[in-house]
């Protein structure tokens, strides 16, 4: 048996490995690179391997960044089937198109600009319709249940607890006699996610390929985020500002939507009534049409919800429904939103702020002192969420430089992603511990950490694979194989863009620093912070001329 780790290696998106066993090549997922332009120039790499050769598919869930690349993928020939969870391929259904739809939108933005320019236009990675197409493929399945997937191979999915329908799978291939158990964690859940199960503990395997994204931190427990929820919300709104919470369509949506429920509906307690009035009467917008689709498939699929949830809908409580709770899917209502002096509530997508009409509240919100930018999800890298959370004094928005004004907090608590505690708490879960473990889907510092805590604590050997190495699962583990990085077409075009790009996020560092600085109240571990992040910088500039 071979896995070939073809995404999310030293990184937390575009999880793609490809194993060949038993006679047969099949991948584990195929998802979206997201992030900086650079990272999402490798959604259009070809594929390092023959679509139309691939004879099935295993998909973890229907996040982007594990799904995206599908309908790429059925274009360029792959035809088999796609086992997912039900409420995976009701999710992708909706997910797919959607993802389409941005491409095309993105791609005619960026090939107007480049028309003007006398450029050469960028072609779009899949269309509306390409989704749907690919949508034939889906096979759903159930948890729990053992199914033969090919000659000598069977698998079993397991609830991963980290969004609906999310998955860990057990897979089993039989080469010359003798029989490998392999585990895909997908994404493992974090603990006591509202509405959805805790993750399923799997009693064995050989080899273990888990995710590591939180591998080095622990999350704010659940009593203490939802008390940071409230004093933040109902700071700003008795303040007179607007809430605007950057959210993932699917799974952090609908948990703040919980969250609010709990609120909303906490009419029985005077003491809390009093004390929170403005806030029990202000309205709360989900202002993304995917996220309202989302949570009508989440209404369809309650036989995933947990027990506790499941007894509330039963004395007639639906958790994604309180008083005060709008659904805005057209453009002008969306638009209307920013167009009142009221307090509000806006839930609205993408999680990291670099697509949607998330972008057009952030413009409209985050110069003013009295409003908050509550981010619930991980932020990757080059986004422009990222950017906020980590600091940012001015962001650009719509080609508009806009002060950053607005309260900017980060509840780290509502990650849908195991802390570094519950992904011990995995590992240990196995009675028959794995051989090896594969680090994937986390950054490079945070698998470090996490690789030596399990290396320490059980012993067990730990790899954090490259982008395309080929490993052998044997008794004696080795690389077989290492794939030569291809470029992404249009990449030298991509990186004339990017320059330009730099040249002007450099002067908007530059005015940034210079303010903090000459801030006589600027704390001198603070001057230290700014002064090693410029050598940090400069250093790596130098490697790129000298190199």
């Amino acid at each position: 048996m071979k896995i070939t780790f073809l995404g999310a290696t030293k990184i937390v998106t575009g999880s793609n490995f490809l194993v060949e066993a038993a006679g047969k090549k099949f991948l584990v997922d195929c998802g979206m690179y997201q992030g900086n332009a650079e990272l999402e120039m490798e959604n259009y790499k070809e594929f390092d391997y023959n679509p139309a050769e691939i004879d099935f598919m295993l998909l973890t869930h229907a996040h982007i960044d594990h799904s995206g690349r599908i309908p790429k993928l059925y274009n360029e020939g792959f035809k088999g089937p796609i086992y997912a969870h039900k409420a995976t391929c009701d999710l992708c259904a909706i997910m797919l198109p959607d993802s389409g739809h941005i491409q095309e939108m993105e791609s005619e933005w960026k090939n107007k600009k480049r028309l003007r320019k006398g450029q050469q236009t960028f072609p779009t990675l899949y269309t509306a319709e390409d989704a749907i197409k690919s949508q034939e493929l889906f096979v759903p399945v159930k948890y729990d249940d053992i199914i033969q997937v090919a000659e000598n191979i069977y698998v079993r999915y397991n609830d991963a607890g980290h969004m609906l329908g999310s998955s860990s799978i057990e897979v089993w291939t039989k080469e010359d006699g003798k029989e490998t158990k392999t585990v895909f964690s997908g994404d493992i859940g974090n603990n006591d996610i509202p509405l959805l199960s805790s993750p399923t503990m799997i009693e064995s395997a050989d080899f273990l390929v888990m995710e590591s994204t939180y591998g080095s931190r622990l999350h704010v427990r659940n009593n203490q985020k939802a008390e940071l929820f409230l004093n933040i919300v109902s700071e700003t709104i008795d303040n007179g500002g607007t809430v605007v919470i950057p959210s993932f369509a699917v799974g952090r949506t609908q948990e703040i939507l919980y969250e609010l429920n709990k609120i909303k509906e906490n009419t029985d307690d005077a003491e809390f009534m009093r004390k929170y009035k403005t806030l029990m009467k202000v309205p709360v917008y989900v202002d993304s049409p995917l996220a309202i689709s989302a949570t009508e498939v989440f209404k369809q699929n309650t036989d995933l919800f947990d027990d506790e949830i499941k007894e509330e809908m039963e004395s007639g409580d639906n958790p994604l429904e309180f008083p005060g709770l709008k659904f805005t899917q057209t453009a002008d209502e969306s638009k209307a939103l920013n167009e009142s002096p009221e307090p509000a509530i806006i839930i609205s997508a993408s999680g990291m702020c670099d697509v949607g009409r998330i972008k057009h509240h952030l413009k409209h919100n985050i110069w003013n002192p009295k409003s908050t930018i509550l981010f619930v999800g991980y932020q990757a890298p080059g986004t422009l969420g990222y950017s906020i959370v980590n600091g940012a004094k001015k962001v650009t928005i719509f080609g508009e430089e806009f002060a950053v004004n607005a309260r900017i907090e980060y509840i780290e608590g509502y990650s849908g992603h195991a802390d570094q505690e519950w992904l011990m708490n995995f590992v240990y879960s196995f009675i028959s511990r794995p051989k090896h473990i594969f680090l994937v889907h986390g950054e490079e510092e945070s698998q470090e950490v996490l690789r030596d805590k399990i290396l320490e604590e059980t012993g067990i050997g730990v790899s954090i694979p490259e982008y395309g190495e080929t490993y052998e699962l044997c008794d004696e583990l080795k690389i077989v194989n290492k794939i030569k990085i291809k470029r992404a077409k249009n990449l030298k075009q991509e990186i004339i863009d990017r320059l330009s790009k730099l040249q002007n996020e450099m002067k908007d560092m530059e005015d940034s620093v210079k303010s903090d600085v000459e801030d006589d109240n600027l704390r001198d571990e603070d001057m230290f912070r700014i002064n090693e992040k410029i050598k940090d910088l400069e250093k790596q500039i130098l490697n790129v001329i000298e190199g």
